[in-house]
């Protein structure tokens, strides 16, 4: 249900402006970009029109508004005067919450630091839109010290600046815009494009926003800074617009948020139940001073450390890597989940993170239960949130001759070491594709996935497959920036040594080769805490495939390299019992 209405401007303009949803609500007022009018909002306006009253409305020369006479009529504080026109008629003697995108965001970002908004702006969500002055001083400082990772930054946005130069000629951009080639070029340059069809007319007119308010500015006093909460939500895939222009003004707003989010320019259209979300939470943080998750991430502090406020979900964790790997992760701030078949030896890994003073929730949890993999998924989302780093850890060992194994010897081990690593990708990929905030997805395989030992057939084969599935993910997955990596630790002294099961032979031979195993993996004395902070590096800087401890690492070399070598070895070598 929505009602229509005219507002006024201070100098005699009409703009269209569209209410939606609970008058008693919140107030989002919502201020679209060019080419765009109004309905870029549409998708945003359904979620958020629940809980809130969401205004929308066409900015002076776009959709249903009236138009100006002259270019001097969308100078940029015109487009101030007119939001403020908007906040007094929908919410009169409130304060709002601005939510806004491309120009939107560009005038809403200078109202925020204008007298005649004053008190009546309440925060602000902006999306692929930066100050003005935020802009030129950002290009100046990565000037100032020309780092190449500075001018990398600002080469990067110079390229997809370009069209503001081509939008200042006479009459060439309206005819690109009147031809169909520029809405061509926008399309192929970014594919988000494709949700949105803004009339001509519409582009047309808007071409004076660029030439009025975007000649070479003066270098002037220090940018302004805002009190207002902001919230910067940056699409990763912005063709126009860079991540840094965006987000890296930390000292121009007193309270700030930044998400980068999986997109393109038009997040709005293409991410619309993203950007409701992510609205909704700052507004009810603000409104009622409950804090989300998602929310306290995004917040940007000068004394964040590691992994603090991301969601991490370890299975396999009551022991051995699993066990130290929620435990690193719990010491560097994250909120852990730690899942294992034995529930017991979960609670124990979760009691000893809190204990050392980290938050850690237990779960039991059978990874070869698809379904029940599935339900703890949607557990965690409920309870926690959607994960941002998922370790699928559990395996069991076999170990004997294949000669000696069963149908049943492979399918309870393929059912864990394999399957149980699909079912977690399935479960909690999907919900991290459905945010849009990317994640991080760690596979514990094995160096026994590339070194062919005797005696390992069943074992090898599990975690090989793991490997290859890691591989083939993170490229898959890639587009919806979600990074897969593979971990191969070579011989980790951890309990698997004692509860690996060798086929072919009696209890007590088993029970030998269990203490021989055990033994040597103790003399090896590579600790599972190694390999954890192997995957916490994984998880900050993602690498397909991880190599852990010097027999690992060479073995991949020769895997790659000299594979002939190794199925030498591996025929003359010892069996692994």
């Amino acid at each position: 249900m929505s009602t229509t209405r005219t507002v006024t401007t201070a100098d005699g303009l009409a703009l269209a402006v569209e209410q939606h949803g609970d008058p008693s609500g919140p107030c989002v007022v919502c201020v679209h970009g060019y080419p765009d009018d109004r309905s870029v909002w549409d998708e945003v306006v359904s979620p958020l029109a629940a809980n809130h009253h969401v205004v929308t409305y066409d900015v002076r020369g776009a959709g249903e508004s009236e138009r100006p006479g002259e270019r001097a009529g969308y100078r940029m504080d015109r487009l101030v005067d007119d939001l403020a026109e908007v906040v007094n008629a929908v919410a009169p003697g409130e304060a709002v919450h601005l939510l806004a995108h491309d120009w939107g965001s560009i005038q809403s970002w200078h109202a925020l630091t204008d007298q005649r908004l004053r008190g009546r702006i309440r925060s602000l969500t902006s999306i692929s839109g930066p100050h003005l002055d935020h802009a030129s001083s950002w290009m100046r400082e990565q000037l100032r010290k020309p780092t190449p990772k500075r001018l990398g930054k600002l080469l990067r946005q110079l390229a997809r600046s370009g069209y503001i130069g081509f939008f200042q000629l006479p009459v060439l951009p309206e005819l690109a815009w009147r031809s169909g080639a520029l809405r061509k070029v926008i399309r192929r340059l970014d594919g988000s494009a494709r949700h949105c069809c803004p009339r001509t007319s519409d582009a047309v007119a808007g071409l004076e926003l660029y030439r009025e308010n975007m000649p070479p500015r003066p270098r002037g006093p220090r940018p302004p800074r805002t009190e207002v909460p902001v919230q910067v939500l940056a699409p990763k895939g912005d063709a126009f617009v860079t991540a840094p222009l965006q987000t890296e003004v930390r000292e121009r707003v007193s309270e700030l948020f930044v998400r980068e989010l999986h997109g393109g320019h038009w997040l709005p259209r293409q991410r619309p139940e993203q950007v409701a979300h992510c609205t909704a939470e700052l507004v009810e943080h603000l409104e009622s001073g409950a804090w989300k998750r998602e929310l306290l991430r995004a917040r940007v502090s000068d004394d964040e450390s590691g992994f603090e406020h991301q969601l991490v979900v370890v299975t396999g964790a009551g022991n051995g890597i699993g066990r130290a790997t929620a435990l690193a992760f719990a010491a560097e701030g994250a909120e852990v989940v730690v899942t294992d078949v034995d529930e017991q030896a979960a609670s124990r890994t979760a009691q000893q993170a809190r204990a050392a003073g980290g938050t850690a929730t237990a779960h039991a949890l059978d990874v070869s239960d698809e379904a029940a993999t599935c339900r703890l998924a949607e557990r965690v989302r409920a309870e926690h949130g959607v994960a941002d780093v998922v370790v699928n850890n559990a395996g069991v060992g076999l170990a004997g001759k294949f000669a000696d194994t069963t149908g049943s010897d492979w399918r309870e081990v393929l059912d864990v070491n394999l399957l149980g690593v699909v079912h977690g990708c399935l479960a909690f990929t999907e919900q991290q594709i459905e945010r849009g905030r990317g994640g991080r997805i760690i596979n514990i395989a094995s160096a026994a996935a590339y070194l062919p030992v005797k005696g390992l057939s069943v074992y090898s084969t599990s975690k090989s497959a793991v490997l290859t599935l890691s591989e083939r993910l993170d490229a898959e997955l890639a587009e919806h920036g979600i990074s897969v990596t593979a971990v191969c630790p070579g011989a980790v002294h951890t309990g698997i040594t004692g509860t690996t099961r060798f086929v072919g032979v009696d209890a007590a031979r088993q029970q030998r080769h269990r203490d021989t195993a055990t033994r040597l993996y103790r003399l090896r004395g590579f600790a599972p805490e190694k390999v954890a902070a192997a995957v916490l590096r994984a998880a900050e800087r993602p690498t397909p495939v991880v190599a852990v401890s010097a027999e690992a690492r060479i073995g991949l070399l020769l895997a790659r390299f000299a594979p002939g070598l190794l199925r030498a070895a591996a025929r003359t070598g010892p069996r692994a019992r």
